[in-house]
């Protein structure tokens, strides 16, 4: 089955940076667009980032434009997430998400992903 096992949350101060990485297993890896989403206490789900099939296209929420970068390593079936500048607002539990629909695939965007990691606490202090 499709497992999604994400790494690398944690308790960091403002202005900080932390590396979030998702494995994925029991997948056509590149037969899915990757991404992030996050869930902040008494909030809904909400999209952060997404990578295309190949890499080659990202698509990231305005929040965190700039600040967050996403990658993936096709030949590890891994992606990260790169997080810079971290703020207290960005605290939330962090969601790995493959997405097979052809935008997702194409250019990183997704709305409904097909598989959902179990989610790492990222906690930013003020």
């Amino acid at each position: 089955q499709v497992q999604l096992v994400e790494s690398g949350g944690g308790l960091v101060q403002a202005g900080g940076s932390l590396r979030l990485s998702c494995a994925a297993s029991g997948l056509t890896f590149t037969s899915y667009g990757m991404g992030w989403f996050r869930q902040a206490p008494g909030k809904e789900r909400e999209f952060v980032a997404g990578i295309s099939w190949s890499g080659i296209r990202t698509y990231y929420a305005d929040s965190v434009k700039d600040r967050f970068t996403i990658s993936r390593d096709n030949a590890k079936n891994t992606v990260l997430l790169q997080m810079n500048s971290l703020k207290p607002e960005d605290t939330a539990v962090y969601y790995c998400a493959a997405d097979s629909g052809l935008a997702a695939r194409i250019s990183g965007f997704m709305k409904t992903p097909d598989e959902w990691g179990q989610g790492t606490q990222v906690t930013v202090s003020s």
